[in-house]
């Protein structure tokens, strides 16, 4: 195994990278044309029930999502840090010399983009511009670094911020300074960012779908269905890994009306031990929840939506990186119906 020089989140120093303990990474060193993984191949490997889902390839990226959120009503997590993103190109490992040359001697060979282009080309690529022969002398060597948008981003202004040209990583050095999108575990940690799912938001209330005007309605959830996810990316090429971590911290109860008071003031329940607010117990009925709301007024012949929003603590660690951390906090939301009526009340 290479030790690589690595610019990471530990600063003033190059770390070494280590090796990336997984089914790929027995191809870190191979050459691409010998081993399993190649760079900017595709697979998906099957987790041991047979649904596929343990692992995923998106560019020279591996995602393991076998500790993620899973099921229907689960989604991704939305930055409460206004327009933050994870990055939508990034640089990695691409070609070995002979996958390099597959790909740019059709390009040349069917003279579309003009002879001084493919000419100019063949002698960076061929003739010892850049490289002699595509450094097939050094196949073992290294790899030719290229731009990768990430899933989703195509149409993103972002993704065009990765116009350098292809150019050559010796194993065990890091790539050119003067390119920050290239790969590192802070990165890997934000795309994993981009693949966390958590679960739906629906609280327990009581009582539950239908509550009285000016009767507190008490409303929980109970922690264990809210454990934290993970989602580790890596590049087993470069035995470069982090891990993005999502935590459960408090919930937001949003009535749905003007009309209605929550508890707390605020609308936001921190968690407590192992749940958010407390289930309601027969005898309570005149306590004050914790966590829920009182509406004021009836919903009529409908409905309020009630909006329950969980915010997710989101922090990761990575190839030298071994205390967390943190990445912008995440939110993720659901409505339920709540039908409130009137108390009626009987005259004698």
């Amino acid at each position: 195994m290479s030790a690589v020089k690595w610019r990471g989140a530990v600063s003033g120093s190059a770390i070494a990278i280590l090796l990336l303990v997984n089914a790929n990474s027995a191809a870190a060193d191979d050459d691409f044309g010998n081993g399993s993984q190649k760079p900017g191949g595709t697979h998906t490997s099957g987790d041991s029930d047979g649904k596929g889902n343990l692992s995923a390839t998106a560019g020279a990226v591996v995602f393991d999502r076998s500790k993620n959120g899973s099921g229907d009503s689960s989604g991704p997590v939305t930055s409460s840090s206004g327009n933050w993103t994870p990055p939508a190109c990034y640089y990695a490992p691409k070609y070995t010399p002979d996958e390099l040359q597959k790909y740019l001697e059709p390009i040349w060979n069917a003279e579309s983009t003009g002879s001084d282009w493919d000419q100019t080309q063949r002698d960076k690529y061929v003739n010892g511009g850049l490289a002699k022969d595509f450094n097939k002398d050094k196949a073992d060597q290294g790899y030719w670094w290229d731009s990768y948008v990430t899933p989703g981003r195509e149409g993103d202004p972002g993704a065009l911020k990765c116009t350098k040209d292809i150019f050559w990583v010796d194993k065990g050095e890091a790539p050119p300074a003067d390119i920050p999108e290239a790969i590192t575990p802070e990165m890997l940690a934000q795309l994993a960012y981009a693949e966390i799912r958590v679960p739906s938001t629906k609280v327990d209330l009581a009582p539950e779908g239908t509550t009285k005007v000016n009767l507190p309605t008490w409303a929980w959830l109970d922690t264990a269905e809210f454990k934290p996810v993970s989602v580790t990316a890596s590049v087993p090429l470069l035995n470069v890994t982090a891990t993005t971590t999502a935590e459960p911290v408090s919930l937001k109860i949003e009535p749905g009306t003007a009309d209605a008071q929550t508890y707390p003031g605020s609308g936001v329940c921190e968690i407590t031990g192992d749940r958010i607010g407390e289930a309601y117990a027969k005898g309570k009925a005149k306590e004050t929840p914790p966590c829920g709301v009182k509406y004021l007024r009836s919903s009529g012949d409908g409905s309020y939506k009630l909006r329950a929003t969980i915010t997710w603590k989101i922090h990761w660690t990575g190839t030298g990186v071994t205390q967390a951390q943190d990445l912008p906090e995440g939110t993720f939301g659901a409505d339920q119906d709540v039908v409130v009526q009137e108390i009626q009340s009987i005259n004698r």
